[in-house]
């Protein structure tokens, strides 16, 4: 299977969507016209790439990359990654690792001096991100607003 990741675009809407129910299994769909309004949000943010990995037009996986300006590092931003999902087909095929590259990749090119991200607890998920070199360097909180 030859992968291909790219910036997605609004065409990738429904299987974005898809791929982020693999994610959140338990979350309601979101409607087609609220997608569409947060999609063309995403679009217009500055710094923000939606990576996605395309199989000869079937996407298998996306990660959410945003480069936020930094005042400190030099003035170097920091690339931040989200909602990171390889749909279960294709898991274990190098989609992932494909993906991380070219997040690595954007970082390097918007001369960020970090890769920033959190990883659900879940050994499998930690190994992966090792092996891609990440390292676990900080103890990550979070507060859900209702």
């Amino acid at each position: 299977m030859k992968i291909t990741v790219r910036q997605a675009d609004e065409s990738d809407l429904p299987a974005l969507l898809a791929l982020y129910g693999e994610l959140n299994p338990d979350d309601a769909p979101l409607p087609q016209a609220s997608a569409h309004d947060v999609w063309e949000r995403i679009s217009r943010q500055r710094g923000r790439t939606v990576l996605v990995a395309d199989a000869a037009g079937t996407l298998v996986g996306t990660a959410d990359c945003l480069v936020m300006p930094n005042l400190t590092r030099g003035g170097r931003a920091i690339l931040f990654v989200e909602n990171v999902v390889v749909a279960g087909a294709a898991q274990r095929r190098g989609v992932g690792r494909l993906l991380m590259d070219a997040a690595f990749h954007l970082a390097a090119t918007e001369g960020c001096y970090k890769v920033q991200l959190l990883a659900a607890d879940d050994a499998y998920v930690h190994t992966f991100y090792e092996a891609c070199g990440f390292r676990a360097a900080a103890q990550g909180f979070r507060r859900y607003v209702s």
